[in-house]
């Protein structure tokens, strides 16, 4: 058995701490905020099981005339959100070219394809089978170019992937929701997504039973991690605590922590923001709206509408614009009700330029662990990340996930 300290108290570190757990280890996890009040709160609430293939960058010269011209509503951006960090957008281009996509997608897939079965695990014994639909969810098209286009690539999303899908024409899509007031051109049903009714209470549940097994979780600041001999040492609120191992599992914060450090990571922080309509009436499942690039979600508190990606420098005031376009959108064919007052939620998606979660041991540091940059899917993979990372803590086969180790990627790492 192990002492380990484990920073970060989201999805990504609450798993990491479950995993460590259940090995037998002594684990304390510190965040500056209770489990799930950050990005782990924020997000649709989906757990992708059909995600085998990592969210590529357009390279298409009419989509990236779409963002540039500000055309296009999932992605938007300001010069400085660009150009500080420009190098990180480059390698997330090189490695967005559709070779080096199909071949990262593989090792990426098999992280995906255990995702629902590891998640489940946790909900189970956290109790949390009420937060969990199991009823996949829908991509609506507006335009029947998009929509033949996504219909046409499901046979190899198939037969590439086993992903269980279905079309629905328009008229079905409105038997299916019948919130749609008019048929859109048509929807994919990805049948084996689940979904969950407030993903930051899930990450309390997994943080409660981490708990009751004998865990602890402090609030302190990441930023006072140390050497201190054999052990890692970092400042809480009420204490000092110490570990034989520290697993570095946070998420948008890490660049600046690996940096006192000595490590440079690349990392595009991609922001999102929801808001929510709570008179909105339910919908049976998710709807991704193609049209406006946005996630409609059923939650508890009401519909939950998040955006896409916008590329801005830190610190700037949230950009709705998304939201707002998608807003004076939607209600043509859906009634979304009245949004909540008062100011949106903002969050940050940890996203590395090769589009893969950094998982293993630190390159020049001994007993220090990485596991951080899951982009849009550290709700998802959380476990299944946390899984592969304890079996590497504990001394097993790094064979299977060589494509996430630190010492692989220099790209990213430095």
């Amino acid at each position: 058995m192990s002492e380990i300290l484990v920073l970060g108290g989201g999805m990504v570190g609450i798993a990491t701490a479950l995993e460590l757990q259940a090995r037998g280890h002594a684990v304390t996890v510190v965040d500056r905020k209770p489990p799930g009040q950050e990005t782990s709160y924020g997000n649709a609430g989906l757990i992708q099981a059909e995600a085998a293939e990592p969210y590529a960058m357009p390279r298409a010269l009419p989509e990236i005339l779409d963002i540039i011209l500000g055309r296009s509503n999932d992605v938007v951006w300001s010069p400085r959100g660009v150009f500080s960090q420009l190098p990180a957008l480059w390698q997330y281009y090189r490695y967005s070219h559709p070779r080096r996509h199909q071949v990262l997608s593989q090792p990426n897939a098999q992280l995906i394809r255990s995702a629902c079965a590891d998640h489940n695990r946790w909900i189970t014994l956290a109790g949390a089978e009420d937060l969990m639909a199991h009823d996949g969810y829908l991509s609506v098209f507006q335009d029947a170019a998009e929509f033949d286009a996504m219909a046409n690539d499901l046979d190899r999303l198939r037969h590439s992937y086993g992903i269980d899908s279905a079309t629905l024409s328009g008229a079905d899509l409105c038997k299916a929701e019948p919130l749609y007031q008019t048929p859109p051109a048509g929807a994919i049903h990805w049948r084996e997504v689940w979904s969950c009714a407030a993903p930051g209470e899930l990450v309390t549940r997994y943080a409660e039973l981490f708990q009751r097994q004998g865990g602890a979780i402090r609030i302190g600041d990441a930023s006072t991690l140390r050497r201190a001999g054999h052990a890692w040492e970092v400042q809480t609120d009420t204490e000092q605590v110490s570990g034989e191992h520290a697993v570095i599992a946070l998420g948008p914060w890490t660049p600046p922590l690996l940096a006192q450090l000595g490590y440079r990571v690349r990392m595009i922080m991609k922001h999102g923001a929801h808001r929510m309509y709570p008179k909105a009436p339910t919908l049976r499942r998710p709807i991704f709206d193609a049209c406006h690039g946005v996630v409609l979600c059923s939650m508890r508190g009401g519909l939950r509408m998040t955006c896409g990606v916008a590329l801005e420098a830190s610190g700037r005031v949230p950009d709705v614009r998304q939201l707002d376009r998608a807003a004076k959108g939607i209600p043509a064919y859906m009634d979304l009700g009245a949004a909540e007052p008062g100011p949106i939620w903002r969050g940050t998606r940890p996203f590395l330029p090769d589009m893969l979660p950094m998982i293993g041991a630190a390159p020049r540091h001994d007993r220090l662990w990485f596991h951080f940059g899951h982009g849009h899917q550290g709700f998802t993979l959380g476990p299944t990340t946390a899984r592969h990372l304890a079996n590497l803590i504990d001394g097993g086969d790094a064979g299977p996930v060589a494509a996430f180790l630190p010492e692989h990627r220099p790209s990213v790492l430095m």
